[in-house]
């Protein structure tokens, strides 16, 4: 029984640890495609177009996210679909229906909405537009929807949750990355110690003093001889 229980939570963790890295792998995908979109938007001018309005159905309904890159007016034919910007209004995308060139560059444009029956009320004078390379129908609603700030701080956090997650060291037990523990330490076998030796009493021999003060006083080591005063005969005294 304690084997089964054993096995059910071992094939959990794996599953959990799947997971896990499944998640990590799509927000490292992410992660890539972003960096990609910020690199074909700085060095190949490539953005994206959202439409919110039906003139381009049936070729671009609703809710479709578009593809465009910045090109100069001079390279436009009739037929291409462009987006134009408009100052103090959204920018349009309509379909080009007659190019004039006006110098330096500049050309007048006019285009009208695949749905719409009469072309824009007046041409537009541009030196530069952006040129629909493709659309995906209904991609919009979902990159709306990832631009919403709750959504956004959803994401920060699960991807942060999902990074420190797959970084926390975890016991090999569980399926994850072993744990950093310490090397052991080095067995020292013990030994007894030796054995302290307490010194004796001290044993002080019997110098002969030969000092005058030893000879008058008993001499500071007990059991010394005491050696007997010698007087010295004066000298005579020259006659």
């Amino acid at each position: 029984m304690t084997m089964k229980t054993s096995s059910g939570g071992g094939q959990a963790r794996r599953g959990v640890t799947a997971a896990g890295n499944g998640l990590l792998t799509l927000a490292a995908i992410g992660g890539v495609i972003c960096i990609v979109f910020v690199i074909l938007a700085v060095f190949f001018h490539i953005t994206l177009i959202m439409f919110k309005t039906g003139s381009m159905s049936p070729t671009i309904p609703t809710g479709s996210l578009s593809v465009v890159r910045q090109v100069p007016a001079s390279e436009v034919v009739i037929g291409d679909v462009v987006t134009v910007d408009r100052p103090g209004a959204l920018p349009i995308t309509h379909r080009v229906t007659s190019i004039t060139p006006t110098g330096h560059g500049v050309m007048s444009i006019t285009l009208r909405g695949d749905a719409n029956a009469t072309e824009d009320p007046a041409p537009y004078l541009v030196s530069t537009v952006r040129i629909v390379m493709f659309s995906v129908p209904g991609l919009a609603y979902a990159v709306a929807a990832a631009s919403n700030p709750l959504v956004l701080g959803a994401i920060t956090l699960g991807a942060a949750g999902i990074v420190t997650w797959a970084f926390w060291p975890r016991d090999a037990a569980a399926g994850g990355i072993p744990k950093r523990t310490r090397p052991p330490a080095l067995a020292v076998p013990l030994t007894a110690a030796p054995e302290r030796v307490t010194p004796g009493p001290v044993t002080w021999g019997r110098p002969s003093c030969s000092s005058w003060f030893c000879r008058v006083r008993p001499c500071c080591f007990p059991g010394a001889p005491r050696r007997p005063l010698s007087r010295k005969t004066p000298s005579r005294a020259r006659q």
